[in-house]
C-alpha cells in the first residue's frame, strides 16, 4: 500500500493496455523531470496562483488527449455517477476528477517548497486524538487517497508523539520528495512494506512504544491474501485486513481520518469514525469483517460528500489474483 499513490499522477510506466492488476501497478508518475522541476520553479516565483493556471491547461490537454487518463477516471466515476450518460457531463466529470488530482500534487509540492504556513488546515477533533493515544497502546491512523496526505498528517505534530507511516517507495522514481527539496525535517519516519516480512515488527513496535501508525486502509500492496471483501458503491472490494489484526493484537484503537480541500489553501481533515477492534481475534480474516465494513461505510459516506476528492485511480473493483 503506498501512501504517496494519490498525489503522484497515475503511477504507470507507460500507457495501460486493460486493467492492471495489485501487483503491476506502481507508485511512479508519468510526468516527467523537467515538468516536476518546471512547477517547482513556477511555485517559488509566483506560489499557488501560478501553479495552478498552467496546471488547469495542463489537465485540459490530458483529459482531452490522453484517452489513458479518461478510462482510469471511469473506475470509480462510473459507480459514483451510474446513471450519467451525457458524453459531455461525463468528460466534465473526468476533467473535475484530475483537476483535484493537480491541485493536491501542487498543494503538496506548495507544502513541501514553502513550508506548512503556505496552507490552512483545520482539524476540530485534534483534543480526541489525544485522549486515544493516553490511553497508552499507541494509535492506528487510518487514511485513503483522498485529499493530500502531507497536509492531512501535518495536524498531528502537536500530539508530540513519534509518527510512523507505511509507505512503498519506488528507488527508481523520479519524482521528487518535497521535503528533502525544501530541507526540513521529516516529521514521521517511514516504514516500507516491502521489505520483509511487510514491515510488521516495526508497526508492532512503533505501537508498543505508543507512537502514532498511519496505514492506507483501500488499497492492497501487491497480491497480499490477507484482504477482506466489503461492498464499496455497489460492487465488492478487497481491502487489507491488517490494520484491523495489528489492532486486535495490540489493543490499539484505530481513528479514521479524512481530508480534503475546503478552498484556495485550505483543507479541512475529519474524525470519521472510531474503530474498537476486540483482542484475541485471531489469524482467521473473516473476523475482522465487521470492523472493515465500518471503514468502508465511513469511505463512502466521504465520496457521496466530496466526490471530486477520491483520487484513487486504481480499478479496485478488480478481484486480485492471490
Amino acid at each position: 500500500m503506498s501512501w504517496r499513490e494519490h498525489c503522484r499522477g497515475f503511477g504507470m510506466r507507460s500507457e495501460p493496455q486493460g486493467p492492471i492488476s495489485n501487483a503491476q501497478w506502481d507508485s511512479r508518475s508519468v510526468g516527467k523531470r523537467w515538468q516536476f522541476a518546471f512547477f517547482a520553479f513556477l511555485i517559488r516565483a509566483g506560489g499557488h496562483r501560478l501553479a495552478y493556471v498552467c496546471m488547469y491547461v495542463v489537465v485540459a490537454w490530458y483529459v482531452l488527449l490522453r484517452p489513458f487518463v479518461r478510462r482510469r477516471c471511469r473506475y470509480y466515476l462510473d459507480r459514483r455517477f451510474p446513471k450519467v450518460r451525457n458524453p459531455l457531463v461525463r468528460l466534465w466529470h473526468d476533467y473535475r476528477r484530475i483537476e483535484a488530482l493537480g491541485e493536491s500534487l501542487i498543494d503538496r509540492a506548495v507544502f513541501g517548497l514553502l513550508g506548512p504556513k503556505a496552507l490552512r488546515l483545520d482539524f476540530h477533533e485534534g483534543s480526541r486524538l489525544r485522549e486515544l493515544i493516553d490511553e497508552g497502546r499507541g494509535l492506528i491512523i487510518l487514511n485513503s487517497h483522498v485529499g493530500c496526505w502531507q497536509v492531512a498528517m501535518s495536524a498531528f505534530s502537536y500530539l508530540r508523539t513519534p509518527v510512523s507511516i507505511v509507505m512503498h517507495q519506488e528507488a527508481a522514481d523520479i519524482d521528487p520528495r518535497w521535503f528533502d527539496c525544501a530541507r526540513r525535517e521529516v516529521a514521521f519516519s517511514i516504514i516500507d512494506p516491502a521489505q520483509p516480512m511487510g514491515g510488521v515488527l516495526q508497526m508492532i513496535a512503533a505501537l508498543k512504544d505508543n507512537q502514532v501508525l498511519g496505514l492506507m486502509a483501500d488499497r492492497v500492496f501487491g497480491n497480499d491474501p490477507n484482504t477482506l471483501q466489503a461492498s464499496f458503491l455497489g460492487a465488492p472490494v478487497h481491502f487489507p485486513v491488517s490494520p484491523y489484526r495489528l489492532s486486535s493484537m495490540q489493543g490499539t484503537p484505530i481513528a479514521v481520518v479524512f481530508s480534503h480541500k475546503t478552498g484556495f489553501s485550505s483543507y479541512r481533515s475529519e474524525l470519521a469514525c472510531i474503530i474498537r477492534v476486540p483482542a484475541g481475534l485471531g489469524r482467521l480474516n473473516t473476523a475482522y469483517k465487521p470492523y472493515l465494513q465500518q471503514f468502508v461505510d465511513a469511505l463512502e459516506a466521504f465520496v457521496m460528500s466530496h466526490p471530486w476528492q477520491f483520487l484513487d485511480f486504481h480499478d479496485m473493483w478488480q478481484m486480485p489474483v492471490l
